[in-house]
Formats: structure tokens, sequence, C-alpha cells
């Protein structure tokens, strides 16, 4: 992620370099120092309440290590309130709903956010960022996309907009003489092959196709490898409209109830817990999920700690062409969420700029090496220089117990910057693949704009198609019954959102001309 130059360039970048330079020349031991505090003039020690979403089935304990050492560093007593991420929204809104909010909470740029936001419920960072030194170098076109009627109200996760991808167990491609799925067509006759011609050789009807959660990404996904639009795209009058109204929706539809009712993926995927989601190709159950990229690095040395090439049975793709031939895959955002800061919890400007102080200081190298990759001599060891993960105590628990979540309030602006460990060819594949489909990646025209009735009942509006495509799929409802539930989306205020959404593009084009 490249820094925006012309913040380096005068204004307030200026202005720092003159107050860093006079506090130099000055004998004023009150000074404010930096993150590692070691002089008179330390600021004490503040509290911080943080809600963030949780991957791991083992919550970070309060005595973990990496934590107290994030802790020290930044000068900050942390409370970690995490949340099973399956579990997530629905947490936020209760919370949101109590007036009792964390200092620190991760939100989501949907409808319940945006209201709160609104309403005041959390500071409005647009005029501050700039003063801080990683902050001040968030991705224009990132930040853009998580604005609130122009204004920001969170510094945002990044994430590579290239990350979706395929993994696939190549174990099995082998053992069955398959080649790798460049296709939709390919797509399902190897999720076939998974499911009924024993790919792993046990003689055992004991596999399937493809493994899917509750969370219904990989569906959004694949039907953009489809040809459907990525959440709006323009109809044959250029008007946007949100992709479910397009032939190639229903035509996705179609697919994965074949999917379904073929057994090729998990029959329970819509009350699959998350956290369980990624055990199937652990124990080689299922062959395939659809995630992101440097998902397979981690399963792969789930399934083999510390492996070897040799002991590599998991591979990434990138995505599959549609029906036409043509290479599509969705994008992310370029962030997972934001961190926005309550104005309830924090009460004063004083206040805030110690948060965000703190929020900077979370990007520095040391805090990010502990988010990620724990304490030296206790989760990894640093071999000729290079980040060696060692064995797990505890049934191989210690990790997810002190250190695997800790990356969920992490923000890694202007980019990573901790160290990785010792780069297996999965990693540089997956590296390869999230460089590639930036050539492939389906924008969604309508990131960054917002519907006043989207904000007003968008939950109900995005909870009426969901639902409907999970029924679809598992046989609930038919053709018809989606139709039923389309026109119920128009009715209750999905026609208006329509012409809302189209409005403010017309807006946001003639203030671009």
């Amino acid at each position: 992620m490249k820094a925006n130059l012309s913040r380096y360039l005068g204004g307030p970048f200026l202005v720092l370099a003159l107050v860093v330079a006079l506090a130099a020349c000055s004998d004023d031991s009150s000074s404010e120092t930096g993150n590692n505090g070691d002089s008179e003039g330390e600021e004490e020690r503040m509290s911080v309440t943080i809600m963030a979403p949780s991957f791991s089935p083992t919550p970070i304990e309060s005595g973990s290590p990496a934590l107290e050492a994030i802790e020290d560093y930044t000068n900050m007593d942390i409370n970690l309130q995490l949340v099973a991420n399956a579990n997530y929204e629905d947490r936020f809104n209760v919370t949101l709903a109590s007036n009792d909010l964390p200092h620190i909470i991760v939100a989501n740029k949907e409808p319940s956010f945006i209201n709160a936001a609104r309403d005041g419920a959390f500071w409005d960072l647009t005029d501050y960022l700039d003063d801080y030194e990683h902050l001040s170098q968030a991705n224009d076109i990132v930040l853009n996309n998580t604005t609130i009627d122009g204004r920001i109200y969170g510094v945002y996760r990044a994430r590579p907009l290239g990350r979706n991808a395929m993994t696939i167990n190549t174990e099995w491609l082998d053992n069955l003489g398959l080649d790798y799925p460049e296709t939709i067509d390919d797509f399902y006759e190897v999720l076939r092959a998974f499911t009924y011609d024993d790919p792993d050789g046990n003689g055992e009807d004991d596999t399937y196709g493809m493994v899917v959660s509750e969370w219904e990404g990989p569906w959004d996904v694949i039907q953009v490898w489809m040809g459907v639009p990525n959440e709006w795209g323009f109809d044959e009058n250029d008007e946007l409209k949100p992709d479910f109204l397009f032939d190639e929706y229903k035509e996705s539809l179609e697919f994965f109830k074949k999917l379904y009712d073929e057994g090729l993926v998990n029959q329970d995927f819509a009350i699959m817990d998350s956290g369980q989601w990624f055990d199937p190709i652990v124990n080689q159950s299922a062959g395939v999920v659809v995630d992101v990229a440097d998902q397979a690095n981690r399963l792969q040395n789930r399934i083999t700690e510390n492996y070897t090439e040799e002991d590599q049975i998991l591979d990434v793709i990138g995505a599959v062409s549609g029906s036409d031939g043509v290479l599509r895959n969705k994008p992310t955002a370029g962030y997972s969420g934001m961190l926005a800061i309550s104005t309830t919890a924090v009460k004063t400007e004083d206040e805030l700029r110690r948060v965000l102080k703190f929020l900077n200081d979370l990007n520095d190298e040391v805090p990010q090496n502990l988010a990620y990759n724990g304490v030296e001599g206790v989760h990894h060891e640093i071999v000729d220089g290079e980040l060696v993960i060692t064995s797990q105590e505890d049934g191989g628990d210690l990790f997810d117990r002190e250190v695997r979540d800790l990356n969920q309030f992490q923000m890694a602006i202007p980019e990573e910057n901790f160290l990785m460990p010792t780069k297996t060819a999965l990693q540089d594949r997956a590296t390869e693949v999230i460089e590639e489909n930036m050539d492939i990646v389906v924008p969604n025209p309508a990131e960054p704009l917002i519907s006043p009735t989207y904000t007003e009942r968008g939950t109900q509006l995005d909870n009426i198609i969901s639902d409907a495509r999970i029924k679809f799929i598992v046989g609930q409802l038919d053709e018809a019954g989606f139709d039923q539930e389309v026109e119920r989306w128009f009715r209750d205020g999905g026609e208006q959102y329509i012409a809302e959404i189209n409005e403010a593009y017309q807006v946001a084009q003639d203030a671009q001309n």
C-alpha cells in the first residue's frame, strides 16, 4: 500500500517537524515522551476497552505475555472483549443499543453503525488523522470507502484488495488424476470427484467437496466468478441495481443448489459456526474452502506443524472463469471493519488524542510483531535472522490462547510491518495470487455511496435476500418463492434504496467532473 506522498510535503508535517525541533531544544521535563515512555514526563497509564471479533476457538487469556508486552509498549491497560465472529454483528448491535460502549469497537460500515455515527455515538476522526505518523499515511481510496457523508468515523483495518481465493487439496487432485480447475465447470467436476471418487483412497464414503460456514462470503465470491456484479452493477440503461436483479445471480443460485442437492458441500453450512469452518480441511474430510489466499498456509501448518514442501498438500487458486471464459474475482474493500472510538467512553478531546496515539503506536513494528507472532522465546524463535514458529504446548493451543486474536485490533497502516516466519512455497504462492487478483477484481461502484433508506432499514433488507438465498439453496424456496422475497424487498424499501443509490452516484460523478 503506497502512502500519499503529498502528506509529507509541508502542511501538518512541516509543523510537526518544527515542534519536534523546538522540543529537542527545550528543558521542559513535562514534555510527552515516545511510546516506550522512559522519562519522567511519561503520561499516566490509561485503561482502554476494545471489542473485536474472535476467530480462535480459545479466547485470549488476560495473562498473555504477548498482550502484556503490547500494554507495556503502548503504556495502556487493555481489556479485550472478544466475540466469536459468527455472532459479532448481533453482539455489536446489542452493545450499541445498550449505550454502554467500550472505548474502541470494531465496526463495519453497516446501517446500525452509520446511524450511530450520524447520531454522535462515535468520534469524527477526519481532522485528526494527519497529526499521527502512521495514521496520516492511510490509503486515500480505502479511506473514501469507509466514509459516512464524507467523514471518517474509524481507523480501518487494512486488507489486500485481491485477497479472496480458493484453497484446494492437491494430494486429492493427484490421487484422482485431476488438473487444477480453470473454469466453473472444472470446479464442479472437482467437487463431485472429491465427494464420490474416494480422493483419500481409504475405501470409505467420508469426504466431500467444499466446506462453507454460516458466513456467506464464499457464496459471494463464487457468484462473482460466475459473472454476477460485485453487490451492485449497471443495467442496460446504465442504472445501478443490486446483484440479485441480474440474470447471472439466478444462474449462480441454481449452481449453489446443485452443489447442495448433490452433497458436494456440507449440508449444515447454514448453521455451521465459523469457528469450526476450517476443521474439515485440517482433518481432510473436505477438499476445498473459499476464503483468503493467506489462509492456506495457516491451514497447512495446522495439518503438519512446521511443515516442509514435502508435507504440503494444499495450494491456492485465485479464481476460475465463468461460463463466458472471463476470469473475475470479488475484491475486499481494502479494509475489514474499522476501529471506531466511542464518544461516551472517550469523553474529551484530550482522551481522544490519547486513544489515537495508542492506535498510531500499534502500527509500530514491535506491537505488530507481538500481535502476529507473539513473544520471542515463548511463541517463536529468531534463527539466523528468520522467524521460526516454535512447537506449541498443552495440546498445541498455546498460540490460540495467548496470541492468535491479538491481530484483530491491528490496522497495518501504512503497511504490514512485522517479521514473517520463514517463507514457504505456499506463502509465496499466496502472495502471487493476491497480486494476480488485482488484474481481475470487480469493483463495487456503490461502495462509498450511502442511502438514507439503507441506513434506516439496511439490515432488514439485507436479511430478506440473504435468507432467501439460503432457503433457495437448501430447497425451502423455489424460483417463484425467491421472486416473491425480491418483491417484498422492493415493497419494504428496496425501490427507494435503488433510487437513492443512483442519485448519490450521479452527485458523486458530477462532483468529479
